[in-house]
């Protein structure tokens, strides 16, 4: 499975590294690399850099290598912003958050030394409900309280990047099911154009509750890259990479208008020619 045998959905470039832990260096080494080239390019400088993060196994592994990278002091990390592609809808200080996991491994690093503000973390909103309340409350009531923390996300990010928000790169995940944030196949907001975020309620993969951005921002960003690996999810990736914009696999619809990488291991891409 080469460039040379196959074309990619949005001609996307595909690497396959010996196994997760390489794939985790590789993409954090990646990761400073950008970050430095953008803020060192005369044509940028004082320029935000606005940074799309999920969670996941592989963006785990990652935010472990970063914490140790020794070029980290080399990045102006003020003119850095992170956000969130998704997010489970859960307390602020659950160990189900996405944001929480990249605080512990990474972001506090950078907050202690006062070399990343506070201010730049754009966390997604959290269920500020106790047990009880959240046991009680119907579909409706849960419906509403996701769509207004949705539009609360949505507010901030068109305050900061507006109304057709482009990040210059985003680092997603996808599932087995080809799932990428909280999009799911099968639901409706893999098909929602309307909006930057909108709420999932069921979800197919526990916590029930999500928040998540919309296709058309996460088929915009400058660069995009996908961490994904491991054998169950070889035949999506490579239903995501046979045919764009497919709902039935949502990683069909990432791009990036300057690059779309898919990161992933032999043990993956062997899994995904059986």
């Amino acid at each position: 499975m080469t460039n040379n045998e196959v074309t990619f959905a949005h001609n996307a470039s595909i690497y396959g590294y010996d196994n997760r832990d390489v794939l985790a260096a590789v993409a954090a080494q990646r990761l400073v690399t950008l970050i430095m080239e953008s803020q060192n390019d005369v044509q940028n400088l004082n320029k935000p850099f606005h940074l799309l993060l999920t969670g996941g196994t592989d963006s785990i592994r990652m935010f472990q290598m970063l914490a140790s990278n020794p070029l980290l002091p080399a990045i102006n990390w003020n003119l850095v912003h992170i956000w969130w592609a998704d997010e489970r809808f859960v307390a602020y200080d659950s160990e189900d958050r996405n944001a929480r996991k990249a605080r512990e491994m990474f972001l506090n690093l950078l907050t202690s030394n006062k070399a990343l503000a506070e201010s730049h973390i754009h966390e997604m909103p959290a269920d500020e409900r106790n047990a009880e309340e959240i046991a009680a409350a119907s579909d409706a009531e849960n419906d509403a309280i996701l769509d207004a923390a949705a539009r609360d996300y949505e507010e901030e990010i068109v305050s900061i990047l507006g109304k057709e928000p482009v990040f210059d790169l985003a680092i997603l995940g996808m599932g087995p099911d080809a799932h990428m944030a909280s999009l799911f196949p099968g639901l409706p907001q893999v098909n929602n154009r309307d909006r930057i975020v909108v709420g999932v309620n069921h979800s197919p993969k526990l916590p029930p509750m999500r928040l998540t951005l919309t296709v058309p921002v996460l088929a915009h960003s400058h660069c995009t890259w996908f961490l994904t690996a491991g054998a169950e999810k070889g035949a999506a990736l490579m239903n995501s990479l046979s045919g764009a914009n497919n709902p039935e696999y949502p990683a069909s619809f990432a791009n990036g208008t300057d690059e779309i990488s898919w990161l992933t291991t032999a043990e993956t891409l062997q899994a995904a020619i059986e």
